[in-house]
Parts: structure tokens; C-alpha cells; sequence
């Protein structure tokens, strides 16, 4: 989906650990760990480490990665782009607590300058955005303690298709101006570039900057298209490593699983920039956009604001103003978490901080709770007696033998920090709280769950209780114990539950609460509680059926909805295509666009999926896909990597016996700009 010189469309392109930790979340039995299938650690390119291939900076700029906001995600070009909304952003830095938690730099981006130089060929701010200048603007901002960002392109224009002057070949001059202005932070862009070796129209805009001699942190945003990863260290501060973000599930997840594997390249001065934060622009659930901004911060990411301060709901500034998820990304030792494990979607991201504990992300990229878990000794911490752990969510602590593990929200993260300390005893025991299995119901016909309460901690949980509610109207029953006077280490209270949705519930998602209360050993009161979605179903009828006439579970996808017969169309619901793979037309089928997750409820009646798949004529040659079956949470079919040109490739899978399908597609490694890919004439056999 690439547009190159139409910036709009151009990339447009928890739950709680217990009682003090691991709360919604429910973490698990000690003795089992999730696991470890890790992903490269970088890639195959990259064998050398990162500073023996080039120098860092020793301008002591951007020592831990840059914090502020910048009015593209939220405003683009729109008249609204303005001194007054950058005054006011900066205004609400400061009332909303934001500039105390380490944010710093107001950054504009595009469309601030007129569409022409001046006679002596000086960038000119637009007079009708900026009236008093850019200067001006800087001075207000430093009068609030904060520091002022600017945006051009190391090209001939800018990436906004109005076209505005861009810096090649004017390196000197406007580095002068943004200086004399009194920028503190450059955004330089990659359009127009006329083809200008990326590494020298870089560096000549750096020895611009220098030349200055004002401190200028210098953002390089080539999209990764160079792998700048690998000789950009001595040249700029950051550089972005991917397309641009979308304010959707799936643009998010493609960059982040892009970005996971360059950790060695990061460190303080040089990090890689996977785009701006979305959170709070509306495209995504509130659990997403805690996804967002706690990975971005355990990859040491640049966090920079994207959304409209002033419209920023309570619970998009509790996100962006969270002071100990914000610590993980500006840890001073500067690492990027490593992946631990990555299997079926459950990932652990583990990074290591300076005064030696671990930050953990536990993250759940699947569309249903997963089971996610690791030990304080996979994430590299030493062997101890128990170990302190802290939800940096919930803001509790809690003490555990070992076991870091949770039972995750779909698209969730539980975020910890982990500690080898000898403080662990002041905390209460770690409780998971779990339910077996997916809760399936069809309606009006009795299910039996089994929760379970685990002690995780170095000590006993006393006194325990444990409820289960439903919706209005559901019938939710315990069918065994549901109090224990104690559940030592590694040991639970489990209870059975008969769970009813009434006749004529509607198929769809609904929240099953899990709550248990106990206390420590000396006493303390604590409790836990978990949000599992229970999902109402229908038995997909005997035998065999269009996928696009069936009802799914649930629908993720990299742009727009999910489409039935047609092409992915990629932005409202129903402007897709007829679906065309290799000049052959389908009346029948999905269309969808990486990153792609569909599931479907199969119920053990079904025997197999079918499907002819490929990247949609439409995209003429471009787009890169890979299409995966899963069956349970097991993967049962793929394709590798597809292009446009390789046409309709027919894919079949064995899923026999299983509960839930899931049809998947991902971005073939290379990001989703182009990523229209087809089920075509997908079939479920039952």
C-alpha cells in the first residue's frame, strides 16, 4: 500500500499479575515453562556486532531514547496543524503531567513551510500556521522546559504531495535556519530523494547539523530501506526501521515483530525507530494500545506522542503516563529486549536493566487468552530463593519462587520487572489465576470450566476464595470447592463451574470475571482477578461451506475489515474487488491484508480447509505474503512466502477434531505495504 509521494496514504502504511502482580493476567504453574522457540537475535546480514561495524556519536545526545509528540498521526496537513495546537500541546505537557514523566520535544512535522523558498533560497514558515515564525514557537516551548522539533526531506520536496522544499542540496543553509531557530530535534525524511546514495545525503545533512554548533538530536526516517541499522550509528541518533505506522492492529504488529530482531543495534545515542505511538487515536482497543506502548518501551523505542493531546480520553493519558512503564524504555544501561520464546503467537520479550533486574512483556499476538510462560532464569536473571516481581500496570508487587507466567487477554501484554533482591518477603505470595481451556459456548447448553488459583510465591496464600460471574441472565455455578484455608507453593485450589449463556444469546464476545482473594502469611489482604472473553457459538452446519458464509469468532487485519467475497479493498468496509489471483476471477472467499487473523468455531465436527491463495491481482505486481493454517493453537498448514506473481497457490489443511480455526496471514517479513491477500474459494468440510 504504497504510495511514495503522498504522505497520508504513503505507509499509512491484562491484565494483572496477582495480588500485587499478576492479577488479571493469572500467571502459571511453576514447574512449566512456555516453550522457547526464539527468533533470530538479528538478522542473517548482521553477524558482526553493531559498534565494531561503526562508531556511536559521542555527542552525548539521545542517550536513552527521545520522548515527546509530534502532530502528523493525529493531524497530518489539516488547517488545524498550527502555533496554537503546538503551543497548546506544549501547555498540556506540562498540566497533564506528561513533561514529568519524561516526555520533551514538541516535533512538527510536514506542511509547517510554504510551498517555495524565498529569493535567497531560505525555507519560509507558512504565515497563516505559524503567523510570529518558528522561532517564536521554539521560545515558548523552551519557556515550558521542553525542546522544539522540526520535520524536512533529504530531497528535492517533502512526502506531502503539495510538494514542499525539501533539504538536498540546501543541507547547510537549513540546518543553519532550524538552528538559528532554535530547534533542538530534526526529522529527515527520504522522499524526492533523486536517487542520492542514502549514507551520503545522511551524512552531509549531519556534518550540516554539526557545522551549526547547536546540540540537534537527528532523527533519520529512510523507512529502513537501507538497513541503516547497520551504518547509521555515527550519523544519526535514530533511525526508523520500518514503513509508517497505521493506526490499526496490524500495521502495529507487522513493525513490531520487524524491529524485535535488530536489539543488538541499539544503545545510548543510536536506536532503532519504529515509528511514532498511536495510542489514543482510536483505531485500537485500549488493551492494543497498551501492547503498543509496552513493547515499544521494552525495545527501548523513541516514544513519541501521535495523538491529539487536547481530545486524549483519561485512559490514553494513564497509558502515555505511565512513569514505570515509561522507566523500561529510558533505562540508561540502553538495551532493546531480546525475544526469549515466540511459539503460536505467545511471545516473551525480555530486557535487561542497569541495576540488574528484568523488564518481561508476556505479549498475546492471538485473538484469543493464551497461557503465556518463562522463569526469572530464562530471562537471564541468577538463581535465587524467590525473586520480587512487579506489575507495571497494576503498580503491586508480589514475591515468586520463580515462575513468570500469565494467562494473557487477546492482543494483550502483561508487563513486569523482575527482581533478584532480598526485599522479596515484604511482598504477598505471586497467585496466578487460570481457566482451562477456551470458554466455547453454544447457547442454552451447559459448559464445564475449571479455574484454578496457583501460588507462584516463595510462601503460602491463606484463607483463599474464588467467584465466577457472567453476563446478566447467564447461569454461573460452582460445582466443587471454591475456598482452600491454604494453597502452599506450587500447589492450587481448582473449581469446576457450570457455565450457561441463555437461549438466544447472540454469537459473540463476552466477559467471564474471575476473582479470588487471600492472604499473606502475615497477614495482608490481597486479591487478584482475571477477564476471560468467553465466546458464544453456533456448530457449523454438515458439510461443506464457504468460510465467507460462515460467522468467524474473530477478525483482525492490517487495513480495513475483513471482507467477504472481494478483495481487501484496504481502507471502509465493502470497497474491495472481485478477487482475482493469476487473472482468474472467484465469486467466493476472503479478502484480507497483512497482518491477518480470522478464527472460526469448527466445534471437532470438521475434517479439513481449503482454499486457492495468493496476493490480489490488484496490487499489479506488488505485495509479499505467507498463509498459515492454525488448528487449537497448532499450526497445520503454509505456504512460505508469496508473491503477486506467483499467483493462486492451493493450500489445504487437515483440521480434524479441532474447536477453533484460525486462518492467518502474514506480512512475508518485509513489512504489509501491498499485502492484499485472498482466501479464494475457502471451503470448510465438516
Amino acid at each position: 500500500m504504497r504510495h511514495p509521494y503522498t504522505r497520508t496514504a504513503r505507509h499509512t502504511v491484562v491484565g494483572t499479575l496477582v495480588a500485587g502482580l499478576l492479577c488479571t493476567a493469572g500467571l502459571a504453574v511453576p514447574a512449566v515453562a512456555a516453550p522457547a522457540v526464539a527468533i533470530p537475535a538479528a538478522p542473517a546480514a548482521a553477524a558482526p556486532a553493531p559498534d565494531s561495524v561503526t562508531p556511536t556519536r559521542a555527542d552525548g545526545l539521545a542517550l536513552t531514547p527521545p520522548m515527546g509528540f509530534n502532530n502528523w498521526n493525529s493531524t497530518n496537513c489539516r488547517a488545524e496543524f498550527d502555533e496554537a495546537m503546538v503551543k497548546g500541546i506544549a501547555d498540556l505537557f506540562v498540566a497533564e503531567g506528561l513533561k514529568d514523566a519524561g516526555y520533551q520535544y514538541v516535533n512538527l512535522d510536514d506542511c509547517w513551510a510554504l510551498p517555495a523558498r524565498d529569493a535567497n533560497g531560505k525555507l519560509v514558515p507558512d504565515p497563516a500556521r505559524f503567523p510570529n515564525g518558528i522561532a517564536a514557537v521554539a521560545d515558548y516551548v523552551h519557556s515550558k522546559g521542553l525542546k522544539l522539533g522540526i520535520y524536512t526531506s533529504a530531497g528535492t520536496k517533502t512526502c506531502n504531495s503539495a510538494g514542499f522544499p525539501g533539504a538536498l542540496g540546501h543541507e547547510y543553509s537549513d540546518a543553519q535556519q532550524f538552528a538559528d531557530w532554535g530547534v533542538d530535534y530534526l526529522k529527515y525524511d527520504n522522499c524526492n530523494n533523486q536517487g542520492v546514495d542514502a549514507r551520503l545525503r545522511y551524512t552531509t545533512m549531519r556534518d550540516a547539523l554539526e557545522a551549526t554548533g547547536r546540540p540537534i538530536v537527528y532523527s533519520i526516517c529512510e523507512w529502513g530501506q537501507n538497513k541503516p541499522w547497520e551504518w547509521a550509528s555515527d550519523i544519526g541518533h535514530l533511525w526508523r526501521t520500518t514503513d509508517d505506522i497505521s493506526d490499526n492492529w496490524g500495521s502495529m504488529l507487522s513493525i513490531l515483530k520487524q524491529n524485535l530482531p535488530l536489539a543488538p543495534y541499539a544503545g545510548p545515542g543510536h536506536w532503532n525507530d519504529p515509528d511514532m505511538l498511536e495510542v489514543g487515536n482510536g483505531g485500537m482497543t485500549d488493551t492494543e494500545y497498551r501492547t503498543h506502548f509496552s513493547m515499544w518501551s521494552v525495545m527501548a523505542a523513541p516514544l513519541l506522542i501521535g495523538s491529539d493531546l487536547r481530545e486524549a480520553s483519561e485512559a490514553t493519558l494513564d497509558i502515555l503516563g505511565n512513569k514505570e512503564v515509561v522507566a523500561v524504555d529510558q533505562d540508561p544501561l540502553g538495551r532493546q529486549g531480546a525475544v526469549v520464546s515466540s511459539e503460536g503467537g505467545r511471545w516473551v520479550v525480555a530486557k535487561e536493566m542497569e541495576d540488574g533486574s528484568r523488564a518481561v512483556a508476556l505479549f498475546n499476538e492471538t485473538g484469543s487468552p493464551q497461557r503465556i510462560a518463562t522463569t526469572a532464569r530464562a530471562v537471564g536473571l541468577p538463581d535465587a530463593a524467590a525473586y520480587t516481581l512487579r506489575d507495571l500496570w497494576r503498580h503491586r508487587s508480589s514475591n515468586t519462587a520463580g515462575a513468570i507466567s500469565a494467562t494473557v487477554p487477546a492482543h494483550g501484554t502483561v508487563l513486569v520487572r523482575v527482581f533478584a533482591d532480598r526485599h522479596w518477603a515484604a511482598n504477598p505470595p505471586a497467585v496466578e489465576l487460570g481457566l482451562d481451556g477456551v470458554p466455547l459456548l453454544e447457547a442454552s447448553k451447559p459448559v464445564t470450566l475449571t479455574t484454578t488459583v496457583t501460588d507462584l510465591g516463595r510462601t503460602p496464600a491463606t484463607q483463599v476464595s474464588v467467584s465466577l460471574t457472567g453476563p446478566k441472565g447467564w447461569t454461573v455455578r460452582a460445582e466443587s470447592a471454591s475456598r482452600a484455608p491454604s494453597v502452599p507453593t506450587g500447589k492450587a485450589l481448582r473449581t469446576r463451574w457450570t457455565v450457561i449463556a441463555p437461549a438466544g444469546t447472540p454469537t459473540g464476545r463476552y466477559d467471564l470475571t474471575l476473582e479470588a482473594g487471600y492472604r499473606s502469611p502475615g497477614g495482608t489482604r490481597a486479591d487478584s482477578d482475571l477477564t476471560v472473553a468467553a465466546s458464544v457459538v453456533v456448530r457449523p452446519p454438515a458439510g461443506t461451506s464457504y468460510l465467507s458464509d460462515l460467522p468467524w469468532m474473530s477478525a483482525a487485519n492490517g487495513y480495513g475489515p475483513v471482507e467477504r467475497d472481494t478483495s481487501n479493498g484496504e481502507s471502509g468496509a465493502g470497497d474491495g474487488h472481485p478477487i482475482t489471483l493469476g487473472g482468474v476471477v472467484y465469486a467466493k472467499g476472503l479478502g484480507v491484508h497483512a497482518e491477518s487473523a480470522v478464527e472460526f468455531y469448527t466445534g471437532g465436527a470438521c475434517r479439513a480447509v481449503t482454499a486457492d491463495v495468493g496476493v490480489d491481482d490488484e496490487k499489479d505486481g506488488k505485495g509479499t505474503v505467507a498463509f498459515e493454517v492454525w488448528a487449537d493453537g497448532r499450526k497445520v498448514a503454509a505456504t512460505g512466502v508469496l508473491t503477486n506473481a506467483s499467483g493462486a497457490q492451493p493450500l489445504s489443511a487437515d483440521v480434524t477434531g479441532a474447536q477453533v480455526v484460525r486462518l492467518v496471514v502474514t506480512d512475508g517479513g518485509d513489512g504489509i505495504d501491498s499485502d492484499h491477500a485472498d482466501w479464494a474459494d475457502a471451503r470448510l468440510m465438516c
